[in-house]
């Protein structure tokens, strides 16, 4: 199931270099293309806190290709409504459920494949195999498709042809995957009737609920640090391509695309060494994670006042290696804390959090009005010094005991 992960990472990042795109060819404002990439959040929680804990219940296969599928239809709808706004919107929500859907179950899945009888890895390495996996799709679409935006024929076009070939591609092994969730034998098939879909309902959002026993450390330890994996990666290659886009003329697009590779690889290469820096750290690595956030955001603050291209490989550097530990981590704590009864639940409501972060480009500019670039920044480096704290805090009280 590996290629219908990547596949969906790649149609969920694909979009980002080509924001400077949107302004330049289709003149739309900065508001309205932060929007576009802010809209997707609102795809993405539903789909996190929805696809859990149905996949909890129902299996993991069947999401996992509705989730391919929706990537399809998503690229199809941004290809064609380029021009409209939306078109844009709702290419891009679809997006969001495609890849919510996909990262929540898919990363259910990857560790229930990396168990007994299928294998047996130990934690770290099951979190790091769908970590992976999502990284290298996230980073090789947005290199991918700002290349083809900047070199290629009918750049609105041809970046997302691309992601539905990979997405059909992908289709076929996800066919063939060993399901690790059956449908319980003692609740066969029955017709739909409202009292049915009522009780089911009703199921699902209780199975919503983050357990008491955990919810100390997740509310103390997780929810701090989870924004910052994404608030990271949009600073590196959201925010920071529009602050260097006077300095690289023409090549706008293969510069965003730029930063985001660089971003995301460095945040693959990180990856790996969590269980490591873990040991260095004596389990704190999520602070170390938080460390890195805080620095960058630093050097995007002073990117904003001294605009440099190298600088904003630097930043983009720094934030890949925020954005890989702290996504890796985080993913940790989160198995570590969950059952195979609630790991789909815990799992989306990690994900949604972490989602979060995509709404700052948003928020940064629909708040220039009331204040220069460096100073909006130095806000957002205030917040991330708050939650860094929260973290350490957290950290120092003891973990909640995981119940089978």
């Amino acid at each position: 199931m590996a290629p219908a992960l990547f596949a969906c990472a790649w149609g969920g990042n694909h979009f980002t270099p080509l924001l400077l795109l949107y302004r330049q060819v289709e003149g739309y404002s900065a508001v309205v293309v932060d929007l576009f990439f802010g809209v997707y959040v609102l795809g993405v929680i539903p789909g996190f806190l929805l696809a859990g804990p149905l996949s909890d219940r129902l299996g993991r296969k069947r999401p996992v290709v509705v989730a391919v599928v929706l990537g399809m239809a998503a690229s199809a709808v941004l290809a064609a409504g380029a021009g409209g706004a939306v078109l844009m919107c709702a290419g891009r929500f679809l997006a969001g459920l495609s890849v919510a859907t996909a990262m929540v179950v898919g990363t259910s899945w990857v560790e229930e494949l990396s168990s007994t009888p299928w294998d047996d890895v130990d934690p770290p390495r099951r979190a790091r195999r769908a970590a992976l996996v999502l990284t290298a799709g996230f980073g090789l679409g947005a290199g991918a498709s700002g290349a083809l935006a900047q070199w290629g024929p009918a750049p609105t076009v041809l970046p997302y042809a691309v992601q539905s070939l990979l997405a059909l591609v992908a289709l076929v092994p996800l066919l063939t995957a060993p399901e690790t969730r059956p449908r319980d034998p003692a609740r066969p098939d029955e017709p739909l009737t409202r009292a049915r879909v009522a009780a089911a309902a009703a199921e699902v959002l209780a199975d919503l609920r983050v357990p008491r026993r955990v919810q100390r450390r997740f509310v103390g330890v997780v929810l701090p640090a989870a924004p910052w994996v994404f608030g990271s990666a949009a600073l590196a290659y959201a925010v920071a391509p529009s602050l260097v886009v006077g300095r690289v003329g023409d090549l706008a697009v293969a510069a965003a695309a730029l930063l985001c590779v660089v971003g995301l690889g460095v945040g693959a290469l990180v990856q790996p060494w969590v269980p490591v820096l873990a040991r260095l750290s004596g389990g704190r690595q999520l602070v170390v994670g938080m460390g890195a956030a805080v620095l960058g955001t630093g050097l995007v603050a002073l990117l904003a006042a001294r605009p440099s291209v190298p600088l904003a490989l630097v930043v983009a550097a720094v934030l890949g290696v925020a954005y890989g530990v702290v996504l890796v981590a985080g993913l940790v704590e989160v198995q570590a804390l969950a059952t195979p009864r609630d790991l789909g639940a815990l799992t989306g409501w990690y994900y949604s959090a972490t989602y979060l972060g995509f709404l700052l480009p948003e928020a940064l500019s629909l708040s220039a009005p009331l204040a220069g670039e460096p100073a909006r920044l130095l806000g957002v480096l205030a917040l991330a010094l708050v939650c860094a704290g929260l973290v350490a805090a957290g950290l120092r009280r003891p973990a909640a005991t995981r119940v089978p």
